[in-house]
């Protein structure tokens, strides 16, 4: 029998509120959310907020109806860029292999560690420290691959942890409704309970072969997760990643308005693929060449973002630093590193929802009709 893993998955507690409060701590045991007002959607709420029956992607309308007295806090990504860019250093100092899943949330890979030290104490003393550094409640599961590791967290909520020691995987998940296992969603688990199956536990006593006779092989998928297994690896995280554009152009060129179209077109072109990957970046870098082969270049962080209209005023700002002016270029680059999944945690203000649908029909577009189908009038 192979050696089981060991594998820590980390979450900053309600990480865009607890940053807000953190930034005025008059809102602390307060109702809370992150997001819009009336058309807008709830982006975060505190565990206050969430007595009232509000939760994450709920409309703005409806939370106020829940609960008057909430408090809008205005929300700043610049401010969450800058925790979660601390967590993710505070972690790599330390840690062997992670994952940073999102802007908030992390996973370890300790697998061969216990050698030489306990995990669970080392992965508490990490928690604490994270904690003393940034004073942002963290949460933490232990267990044997990644899906019982979140769920484990999620148990361990708010500002707590939980093992799930290996070979228990099965018992711990038997008494939770299904609705725990990661990846259902609300028309699973109606089909679930109109099976009878309402607990983990009894996707087990069903067995693989009637599950797989009723709902295919997402039957099977399910059976293997109420058993506690997960095959899913953590992905080392390298800031390094990246997603760019050049272009060397046919003649030397010192148009401006064409140069900056240009930084248009390509700024447009890589946010269109980070959306793509469903992505953010948090760094942007602008590339020159000159006739002679002279290249240089310069970056800047950014609040993570995949919005090309946000990224745009910074490579121009970028562009207009490094540019020898009157200079002839051969060639123009944009590159956009940094990276963390999950666009959709930049939607946290009220006019994001409209921006939102907006880049969504415009995507459509391009992945439909080409990338250059529709494009700014700047770009021209």
């Amino acid at each position: 029998m192979s050696t089981p893993r060991i594998i820590a998955h980390f979450d900053l507690d309600s990480f865009f509120v607890s940053v807000e409060i953190l930034n005025n701590p008059t809102l602390k045991g307060k109702p809370v959310i992150v997001g819009g007002r009336e058309r807008g959607v709830v982006a975060a709420c505190s565990y206050e907020a969430r007595k009232f029956g509000i939760h994450s992607g709920m409309p703005s309308k409806k939370a106020f109806l829940l609960c008057p007295q909430l408090i809008v806090a205005n929300g700043s990504r610049a401010e969450y860029s800058k925790y979660s860019r601390w967590v993710t250093q505070l972690i790599a100092e330390k840690a062997p292999l992670f994952e940073k899943a999102s802007v908030d949330e992390f996973y370890i890979d300790l697998s061969g560690m216990e050698k030489f030290f306990n995990p669970l104490q080392w992965t508490i003393d990490l928690r604490q420290h994270i904690i003393d550094e940034t004073s942002l409640p963290i949460s933490f599961g232990l267990a044997s691959n990644k899906m019982m590791a979140k769920i484990a967290t999620d148990e361990a909520k708010p500002n707590g942890y939980l093992q799930v020691p290996f070979g228990k995987e099965k018992e711990f998940l038997a008494p939770m409704p299904v609705s725990k296992i990661p990846g259902i969603g609300e028309h699973t688990e109606a089909v679930l309970h109109s099976m009878g199956i309402t607990l983990i536990r009894h996707i087990s006593e069903m067995g693989i072969d009637a599950l797989e006779e009723r709902l295919g092989k997402s039957g099977t998928a399910l059976w293997y997760k109420a058993a506690g297994i997960h095959e899913g690896i953590v992905s080392p995280y390298h800031e390094a990643k990246s997603v760019s554009t050049e272009n060397t152009f046919e003649e030397n060129k010192t148009d401006m308005k064409f140069l900056l179209g240009e930084l248009v077109r390509m700024t447009e072109k890589v946010a269109y693929e980070l959306r793509q990957d469903e992505k953010v970046a948090g760094c942007v870098a602008v590339k020159i060449r000159y006739p002679d082969f002279e290249t240089t270049s310069k970056q800047t962080t950014i609040p993570y973002s995949c919005s090309d209209d946000e990224m745009i005023p910074v490579v121009k700002a970028l562009f207009k630093q490094l540019y020898h002016k009157g200079q002839p270029i051969r060639l123009l680059g944009v590159r956009l590193s940094e990276l963390t999944n999950e666009a959709i945690q930049t939607n946290l203000f009220s006019d994001t929802a409209k921006k939102s649908d907006l880049y969504k029909a415009i995507d459509t577009i391009k992945s439909r009709f080409g990338k250059s189908f529709v494009k700014r009038a700047s770009s021209r």
